[in-house]
């Protein structure tokens, strides 16, 4: 055991009025990457990391950058923690035949108690339920380039185990209870 005084850190910590960018970046590839696979669910496609981040240059000896690794570490990151499926990756490009599962469409399927705006009463009751779901909400706050609000949704999402589907939430569309 170390007796002696402790040990300080090699550089000042301030604290940062902002919040950490990697995370930030983090939870907008993780919106983006399930959306892709939500929209075409349950048919497997190609996720590539360019199509989430745009376009990236690798360095002269052939390495990716950092937000390219990012993003495909946060692809990688998905499929751990049981989001999504793949097959096998595309060198350092990304996914090949990458679905989700089961756990991640219900939970973006189900009703979200988190919602930023209502819904009109005057849309059918069916459309009323859809826009009420996590994918509608951040397809929604992507399009609308809502940072705040996509990272609320991701962290929201992320933080959900899937519950069983109530008969109750059925009720507004003509379902007997």
């Amino acid at each position: 055991m170390f007796v002696g005084a402790p040990l300080a850190a090699p550089y000042p910590i301030k604290e940062r009025p902002m919040s950490h960018l990697h995370i930030d970046d983090f939870t907008h590839d993780v919106a983006r990457i399930l959306m892709q696979c939500y929209m075409s669910f349950p048919r497997p496609v190609a996720l590539y990391v360019e199509d989430i981040v745009g376009p990236t240059e690798v360095d002269d000896v052939g390495l990716h950058s950092t937000r390219h690794m990012s993003c495909l570490g946060a692809m990688l990151w998905l499929a751990d923690e049981g989001y999504l499926r793949y097959q096998a990756t595309i060198f350092q490009e990304g996914l090949e035949q990458a679905v989700l599962t089961n756990r991640a469409f219900v939970l973006l399927t189900a009703l979200s108690d988190l919602r930023f705006e209502e819904t009109d009463p005057q849309l059918p009751a069916t459309v009323r339920l859809e826009k009420a779901t996590l994918a509608e909400q951040i397809i929604h706050a992507i399009r609308a380039q809502d940072s705040s609000r996509t990272t609320a949704l991701v962290r929201y999402l992320l933080s959900r185990n899937p519950q069983p589907v109530g008969k109750e939430e059925f009720a507004p569309i003509g379902a007997k209870l």
